[in-house]
């Protein structure tokens, strides 16, 4: 059995009354270095519930060539943890509603040290984190720092995952369930939404929190077939696409947010 979520993650899938939330993925310090907190505060505008924050990192082995470029021009630019948690701090200055959840890699946070990470992230304003190579297996310490500075431990699921691994995931994990809608890295694939809609129903006979999907959701059509069986929505590489090439038109954060927001809105359309 799941633990109680962090507040402000519990009081958005609340406050959806049956509606699909919609969760876009960014990556921070990406497609410039001064974009992030307002390219987030222009996502709520557009209709973003949570907001997932990827923490640039040089090996990103989950990720598509879209994500993998961002990655490596903030890599490039120097974003690092740190950095990323400073942008966090500054979209808390305005906005303390909206959940933002940490996606990444461990080596950072090994490197910065779980204990000073949890408690400077919870410090911050982070709602969450979701750390692709740590297994539940190897993560109840780590889950517990972050349980006592506030933030909720997610965790992953895949189309290979065994109902024992959805079991064990549903004993650590908060806030809500990762499902990876394919078979690979992000972006890649033709999503299958009856294939989806089974795996769901197999995971909710283990977890009782709200299951988001991501992975292979590039257009509203898609996104409003998968509202039909999904508590959220993840949506990242196409959104990064979209900005990479306004970014490459117009060279200018304005135009990447505004090409964001009409994009995003559009989608969030589509979930209501």
């Amino acid at each position: 059995m799941s633990q109680p979520s962090n507040a402000r993650l519990s009081a958005t899938f609340a406050q959806l009354n049956g509606r699909t939330a919609l969760i876009p993925y960014i990556a921070a310090g990406d497609p410039s270095l001064t974009i992030t907190p307002a390219l987030m505060h222009a996502l709520v505008e557009a209709g973003s519930d949570v907001i997932e924050l990827g923490v640039p990192f040089s090996d990103p082995m989950a990720d598509g060539p879209v994500i993998q470029r961002a990655a490596e021009r903030a890599v490039k630019r120097g974003v690092s943890l740190s950095v990323v948690l400073d942008m966090v701090r500054k979209f808390r200055e305005t906005d303390d509603k909206t959940p933002v959840v940490l996606m990444g890699y461990a080596n950072p946070i090994e490197a910065m040290g779980q204990e000073v990470f949890a408690r400077a992230a919870g410090e911050a304003g982070v709602d969450g984190v979701l750390t692709v190579d740590y297994p539940p297996e190897e993560s109840v310490e780590f889950a517990k720092l972050l349980a006592d500075a506030g933030i909720d431990p997610i965790f992953l699921l895949a189309p290979t995952s065994t109902e024992a691994r959805m079991k064990l995931i549903a004993e650590v994990a908060r806030g809500y369930v990762y499902y990876v809608s394919l078979k690979g890295v992000t972006g890649s694939g033709t999503l299958n939404t009856d294939e989806v809609a089974k795996q769901l129903e197999i995971i909710r006979r283990y977890v009782t929190i709200p299951v988001g999907v991501g992975f292979g959701i590039r257009d509203a059509e898609s996104a409003r077939r998968l509202s039909a069986c999904a508590d959220a929505v993840v949506i990242g590489s196409k959104l990064i696409e979209t900005m990479e090439q306004a970014y490459a038109d117009e060279g200018t954060d304005q135009a990447a947010i505004a090409a964001a927001s009409t994009w995003l809105h559009e989608i969030h359309r589509a979930l209501n």
